[in-house]
């Protein structure tokens, strides 16, 4: 089918070049909202009507009579209608639909996927300060970034992860100056104890790592403390580092790698921040006042100019070199200029939504700089906070962090799979209220137990067909010599349109970063699968017509394993539950 809809998309452009010659829009096929209404939908009429100023309904028309002529529609099409103002409606002949059995068994792992196309994208994300344990900000972040960097990585992109840590600033001095405060033996409540510090346990466990001399280990950095508590830059050192390795044990908890870290500290030691500034202020871009140093982010869409650098009062100290000079999206700027010398044209952030006040600034910043960085750079996907329910009421605190859910609570409370699912399942910037009962329940209501309990259905069939025929090879022996003609059931044809969806599905997924579509894809494929499996039996005496069935059942399967990976989730063949309801059935 994958097949048909290329060379059909190629008659629908060939059609409107015929009807409204010069057109420059982008054409596309749709999915019917009924499938009664036809396999395919097209809206070119109602679009290219409104460039020409032209009667929709008509125009549809015109381009039916264009479209039947050309070959392609000959081949693959058994009807064509024009409904309401100027929707066409496409049938497509069995064959077609039937197709797209055989494409999947064929290209199996790299079904739905692009070829490489030389182009690189950076996606930054997670990138958190050092100073606690991963938050469930992070967590979102972290599964719309890995699902992000594998749906470019399915369209042919060359792709690197990164995190970027802010180890330097105030927030570091903060960390530093909390473990300090533990190893003179107070605690959070003591009267003496700093109203800016950091409250969590882990402060604690930081300082008696540090009094034991204790040598700490993270993917970037070692660091052997020194014990002594008046070694104030020791203390700092050894508690990034510390934090930096359990945040490490967090990702590793989510199977999550990154390709880079890059310090905010290298921006200012290797002379980076410095830089950018010199080039904003070579720029003309820049203006003194009240001895701070100002970016005309005005110039550029901001609601208002922006400070670069402080003023520092008399006998403060400050130094272009801690981090506490300049404000900060003057480091963010120097950041993606460097990504941007790296040669990265294509740059995605994930960060929440905290942060969608430094775009502005940031994207000023980087075209002052004259470096010809385009409009736009980088991208933004903005994600708002998750609060957590159990028992019914909402969980706030964790002892460990001192005043919210870490990542590794959550994957402990359920697990790495529901994690990835849930934070993955609704559009980055909407809220969202993970539900741990909800992801433990073994039933239709958990929505990735019902797409994961959909492969193990599926595998356990092909287990009982293997059994019973002696085709150890599965999909790979008989099945792909299968007359898929057979497949003439209307749940069979609704199941094959969701499985030639799936190209489609990663294709704009990735083009409007949005990985949630991929989520609500599985949940739709599962759903026309677990409705063929009520409507009809499998290993039925008929041998060709449990070969086909088979056939499309391990193509299901195989999609159902494709795009579970895009979400890191896993596809198991069996699963166990409680739920009576559920039990793999025999199908014989």
């Amino acid at each position: 089918m994958i097949q048909a809809q290329h060379e059909l998309l190629d008659a629908l452009r060939q059609a409107a070049a015929e009807t409204v010659p010069g057109h420059v829009l982008s054409l596309a096929f749709e999915s019917p909202k009924q499938a009664a209404h036809g396999d395919l939908a097209i809206t070119a009429a109602m679009q290219l009507a409104r460039a020409t100023k032209s009667n929709p309904r008509a125009l549809a028309e015109q381009l039916v009579a264009a479209l039947q002529r050309q070959p392609a529609v000959q081949r693959w099409v058994s009807g064509l209608e024009i409904a309401g103002p100027g929707f066409i409606n496409l049938r497509l002949v069995p064959a077609a639909r039937q197709a797209v059995v055989a494409e999947v068994l064929r290209e199996r792992e790299r079904f739905g996927l692009q070829p490489a196309h030389g182009q690189r994208v950076l996606v930054e994300f997670v990138s958190a300060n050092p100073t606690g344990p991963l938050h469930l900000g992070h967590a979102r972040q972290a599964a719309l970034g890995d699902a992000l960097c594998s749906l470019f990585a399915t369209q042919g992109w060359s792709v690197t992860r990164e995190f970027y840590y802010n180890d330097a600033g105030v927030q570091i001095a903060t960390l530093a100056a909390s473990v300090k405060a533990r190893l003179d033996g107070l605690k959070p409540g003591d009267a003496d104890w700093p109203a800016a510090a950091y409250n969590g346990d882990y402060i604690a466990d930081i300082a008696a790592g540090f009094a034991a001399r204790k040598t700490v280990k993270a993917d970037d950095r070692e660091f052997t403390a020194s014990g002594d508590k008046n070694d104030l830059d020791g203390i700092r050192q050894f508690a990034v580092a510390y934090l930096r390795h359990e945040q490490d044990l967090d990702l590793q908890a989510f199977g999550l790698r990154f390709d880079n870290y890059f310090l905010e500290s290298s921006l200012y030691s290797g002379g980076k921040v410095e830089a950018t500034v010199a080039r904003l202020v070579a720029s003309g871009k820049t203006f003194e006042r009240d001895g701070a140093l100002w970016l005309r982010t005005t110039d550029y869409g901001d609601d208002k100019d922006r400070v670069m650098r402080k003023s520092v009062p008399p006998g403060a100290g400050a130094t272009a070199g801690d981090g506490t000079q300049y404000t900060y999206f003057v480091p963010d700027v120097a950041y993606h200029l460097d990504k941007w010398a790296r040669g990265y044209a294509k740059c995605i952030n994930c960060q929440g939504t905290d942060h969608h006040g430094t775009i502005a600034r940031v994207r000023a910043g980087l075209q002052a700089a004259g470096m010809g960085v385009p409009l736009g750079f980088p991208d933004y996907v903005l994600n708002k906070m998750v609060s957590v329910m159990r028992g019914g009421q909402e969980v706030k605190l964790s002892k460990r962090a001192g005043s919210y859910v870490t990542l590794r609570d959550l994957i402990d409370w359920t697990s790495r799979d529901a994690v990835r699912f849930f934070l993955i399942s609704r559009k980055a910037d909407t809220e969202y209220s993970f539900d741990v009962d909800l992801a433990l329940a073994q039933n239709d209501d958990n929505p990735v137990f019902y797409v994961q309990y959909a492969h193990a259905r599926i595998c356990s069939v092909l287990a009982q067909y293997r059994d019973r025929t002696g085709d150890k090879g599965g999909a790979a022996g008989a099945l792909e010599r299968a007359d898929l003609a057979l497949l003439s059931a209307p749940t069979e044809a609704a199941l094959m349109l969701e499985l030639a969806a799936y190209p489609t599905t990663l294709q704009r997924a990735a083009a409007g970063l949005a990985p949630h579509d991929v989520a609500f894809y599985l949940r739709g494929l599962a759903a026309a699968f677990h409705s063929y499996y009520a409507a009809e039996r499998f290993l039925v005496e008929d041998v060709a017509l449990a070969r086909a069935r088979l056939a499309l059942l391990a193509a299901t399967a195989q999609v159902l394993r494709n795009a579970l990976s895009v979400l890191g989730v896993s596809a198991p063949e069996r699963m166990d539950r409680d739920h009576p309801t559920l039990a793999l059935e025999t199908t014989a």
